[in-house]
């Protein structure tokens, strides 16, 4: 009805993105099932302009093993730019993140070692048994193809939830884009947005007990003749 809230509901508002993922893999039919949820994902003109490749088992683990590799040699190569700024909101809620992730992991802000081991940890897909790599074509000036992506992503994201797993989309697997591209013989034309590493969430994990705020609506949303909405805190 009208104005009830859906168990999809439930779903988007718990949804969330683990660091430490249990080694089991996940069968075909969930994984099929995902990519199908995720198939259904709008796009303009409906261009569904993504290119998606899973890796898993051996071929997960070789991947794994050329961006660690990279990192050492510093082999970044990604395809589009990325930050948040010098100051100003963005940056600072990507500093809270960052801080309450090694505070999660029990790393110290000066402990160099600590901080890039948590960051290797990216590369090896947090110990996810699959990931996803989602790429694009260069159309237009690539915003609007972004945006597809990002659809298609949370469709994926949400049809995991839905099962009762989980995935991460981590935009530093799209800092060595070479390298990922190389590996899986994907063409140049073929833009690497970011990545999922999916699988099942591991519960005794500390840094899953994290838990990331939204802000209030307030604060992103604006209402033109439509009262009411915001009225209560």
């Amino acid at each position: 009805m009208p104005g009830t809230a859906s168990p999809f509901t439930d779903i988007a508002r718990s949804r969330r993105s683990p660091r430490r993922f249990l080694p089991t893999a996940l069968s075909p039919s969930d994984i099929r099932g995902v990519l199908e949820d995720a198939q259904t994902a709008p796009s303009n003109s409906n261009t569904q302009p993504w290119t998606v490749h899973v890796v898993s088992g051996a071929a997960r683990d070789a991947l794994a093993k050329e961006l660690l590799r990279a990192e050492e040699e510093g082999r970044t190569s990604q395809d589009f730019t990325d930050g948040y700024g010098e100051e100003g909101i963005y940056v600072e809620r990507s500093r809270a993140l960052g801080a309450n992730v090694y505070r999660a992991r029990g790393v110290e802000r000066a402990d160099r070692d600590g901080r890039r081991a948590a960051v290797r940890e990216n590369l090896e897909f947090y110990g996810a048994p699959h990931a996803a790599f989602l790429f694009m074509p260069a159309l237009g000036d690539g915003v609007r193809t972004a945006g597809d992506i990002g659809m298609y992503a949370q469709n994926f994201l949400l049809s995991l939830a839905a099962r009762g797993l989980a995935g991460i989309p981590q935009t530093v697997l799209g800092v060595y884009a070479d390298t990922v591209r190389e590996f899986l013989g994907v063409p140049a034309e073929l833009k690497l947005l970011f990545g999922i590493s999916f699988g099942m969430t591991d519960p005794a994990a500390p840094v899953n007990t994290l838990r990331t705020e939204r802000v209030p609506l307030q604060r992103s949303v604006v209402l033109h003749d439509t009262p009411g909405v915001l009225d209560r805190p």
